[in-house]
């Protein structure tokens, strides 16, 4: 296994179960088996990231503080299944903010990976990004990442984004699989 490898999970509709903005953690649902392909990509030497459009936050739904708290319980919940996520970043913008908040961050533009990469020493090109939209995709994309598309979420459909991932999965559990395969 080289250094600098890592595997960027978006967060909704690959690690828990899609519902339209998540507010609360009493919301949280784990989408069967993603805890353990998350354990499965850590115990393979992988740093496991997750990388996340958070607009709830810029649109009211929900606060900073409630997600942090959401993202406690998120790993405590993993941790409990033998699971551990090495860091979790997320864009609070709006999509319209673009230029206007200067944001760098929100999928697809690739702020998010960038910084990981700076803190983790991690080599993009050698990355994987899984996600359930063609959003996530084209992110992988731009930062040179691999890209692999599952069908649990939103299972790619809708957006705007034309953007081909390298491998479709049927869900986080199958896109691990792949992913070791392919290490």
């Amino acid at each position: 296994m080289k250094p600098g490898r890592a595997v960027f999970l978006d967060r909704d509709g690959v690690i828990v179960e899609e519902v339209h903005f998540l507010r609360s953690p009493e919301h949280l649902r784990l989408i069967p088996g993603s805890a353990e392909a998350i354990a499965r990509l850590k115990g393979a030497g992988f740093k496991v990231l997750v990388a996340s459009n958070q607009s709830g936050v810029a649109r009211g739904y929900l606060t900073l503080r409630t997600l942090a708290r959401i993202h406690r319980i998120l790993k405590a919940i993993l941790l409990k299944r033998g699971a551990r996520l090495d860091a979790i970043y997320y864009c609070p913008h709006h999509p319209r903010a673009g230029r206007r908040a200067r944001c760098d961050c929100r999928k697809p533009r690739t702020g998010m990976l960038e910084r990981a990469a700076r803190r983790f020493g991690l080599d993009l090109k050698s990355c994987y990004l899984v996600g359930d939209t063609r959003r996530d995709v084209r992110a992988a994309r731009n930062a040179g990442c691999r890209a692999i598309l599952v069908r649990t979420g939103k299972g790619g459909r809708g957006g705007r984004y034309r953007a081909r991932p390298d491998k479709i999965c049927r869900d986080l559990t199958e896109a691990a699989e792949w992913i070791l395969k392919s290490a």
